[in-house]
């Protein structure tokens, strides 16, 4: 016999299970069953699980509220490009946008306080990852991200850009200052 030839018996599927394979069968279809219910569970009463609002806008209307917010609560300006640093109040709206090859604004927000954080992508698909922390959204174009964050600790949080968005994606990064 070989697997380059056709099956001998050419109705193979039409031969009776053995005990041992419909063993196997009933324990996998159970082990699915598990994790289906284990991904719901932690889901709704785990805590890695971020769950988001997402809307549709324009890049025109979420950069208008961006430029509201960022005129409103510019602290400084960091960088060579002179990128607004944005101290907003706790239980405020904070957005950040992504697009070819950076993220705007740089965002400082108190230690143990809510924001809700509104992301999106101006151009390409951009990926947002939050490091230490692990939390990674995909920015999509015309849909609006919103989170609810409540930074733990203190400490510069580096946003990082991990969807390819092109040739300068490796440069593609963030801050997040929680004070």
């Amino acid at each position: 016999m070989s697997a380059i030839l056709p099956p001998s018996d050419r109705l193979w599927y039409k031969e009776p299970i053995d005990r041992v394979e419909g063993t196997w069968i009933v324990l996998s279809l159970i082990w699915c069953m598990v994790l289906f219910f284990m991904m719901v569970g932690w889901h709704i009463w785990g805590d890695q699980n971020l769950s988001t609002e997402t809307y549709r806008t324009t890049p025109d209307k979420f950069m208008a509220k961006a430029q509201a917010v960022v005129d409103k609560y510019t602290v400084r300006t960091e960088t060579d490009q002179n990128v607004p640093v944005v101290a907003p109040p706790p239980g405020s709206d904070v957005y950040m946008l992504g697009r070819l090859w950076s993220f705007w604004p740089i965002l400082e927000l108190e230690k143990g306080q809510s924001y809700r954080l509104h992301l999106t992508a101006m151009d390409y698909n951009h990926g947002f990852s939050l490091q230490p922390a692990n939390i990674n959204v995909q920015m999509v174009p015309g849909f609006e991200h919103v989170l609810t964050v409540t930074p733990n600790q203190s400490g510069t949080y580096s946003v990082v850009c991990n969807e390819y968005c092109g040739i300068n994606h490796h440069t593609m990064v963030g801050r997040i200052y929680v004070k």
